[in-house]
């Protein structure tokens, strides 16, 4: 996602300082991306002034900001931090704290749309934080896709939760529904063609099952350990808030046991796979 997002900043004419913890990722992305290498985090911080962060967890974000060598320390008073990771609301809100106390600004702004839309800049971001702080970053962030105010910090992250918890829901439910139906007798694109002109249309029966599953290409580009991750974060939205979670903790049992059986890298689609080996497992 990170890589066809710095693009198109660079396509629009913003200057570029990247850096990776894969030196292949990030020599990939040079050779066609016109960048500057930093030669360690700290010096990333010494050279801009705005900072986007798209890691796999908060613990990662937090990591390259504030360990010894993170770039936060060398950040400037009023610079700007941008995490568009999914990244736990909870563990945004204290590092916005920790942040504030070196005069930084921290926007939450997580995304939603897969490669396909990071590609063309189409990317919903859900942006929590002060409402000045992103307005003077909103031109970069357009770049990418379009901005949602979500409200106050940590907020985008909980939207990106709960968004993920619903496009998990509707993934699941749609494999079970077409796993019972062909054991019934059903064509899979026939019963994908009759949803999507009824009541069970969704992102899932319009775009991800035709592109990823009936193909069985499994090539989202979205893993399912991310999807796991962002359950759980999820739960502790809910949990923040005392509300109702029956459906949302059943739903994330079953994402971590796909997540056991499938390995953390397998794409978030193979949970069909994850549901075909129940079928063949002893009742």
């Amino acid at each position: 996602m990170g890589s066809p997002m710095a693009g198109l900043l660079a396509d629009a004419g913003y200057r570029l300082v990247v850096a990776d913890a894969s030196p292949t990722a990030l020599q990939r992305f040079a050779e066609r991306v016109q960048c500057e290498q930093p030669g360690a985090l700290r010096m990333l911080g010494e050279q801009c002034q705005v900072a986007i962060t798209m890691l796999p967890d908060g613990h990662a974000v937090r990591q390259v900001l504030l360990d010894e060598d993170g770039f936060a320390r060398a950040l400037q008073p009023d610079a700007v931090v941008i995490d568009m990771s999914s990244s736990s609301p909870v563990g945004t809100r204290e590092l916005a704290t920790d942040l504030s106390k070196r005069q930084i600004h921290l926007v939450d702004a997580p995304v939603s749309g897969g490669v396909r839309r990071a590609i063309d800049g189409t990317l919903a971001i859900m942006a929590g934080g002060d409402g000045e702080v992103i307005e003077s970053v909103r031109g970069i962030l357009e770049v990418m896709g379009t901005v949602h105010l979500t409200g106050v910090q940590g907020s985008g992250h909980a939207m990106k939760a709960l968004n993920n918890y619903l496009s998990a829901g509707t993934l699941t439910l749609t494999a079970e529904a077409i796993l019972a139906g062909t054991r019934f007798g059903l064509d899979a694109k026939t019963m994908l063609d009759i949803l999507n002109v009824s009541t069970g249309r969704s992102n899932t029966t319009e775009y991800k099952y035709p592109t990823f599953i009936l193909s069985r290409g499994f090539d989202s580009g979205f893993a399912t350990g991310l999807m796991a991750k962002d359950l759980r974060l999820a739960l502790d939205v809910a949990a923040s808030g005392g509300s109702p979670s029956a459906m949302l903790r059943a739903l994330s049992k079953l994402w971590d046991a796909a997540e056991q059986r499938l390995g953390p890298q397998a794409d978030h689609t193979e949970v069909v796979k994850y549901l075909e080996s129940l079928l063949e497992e002893p009742t």
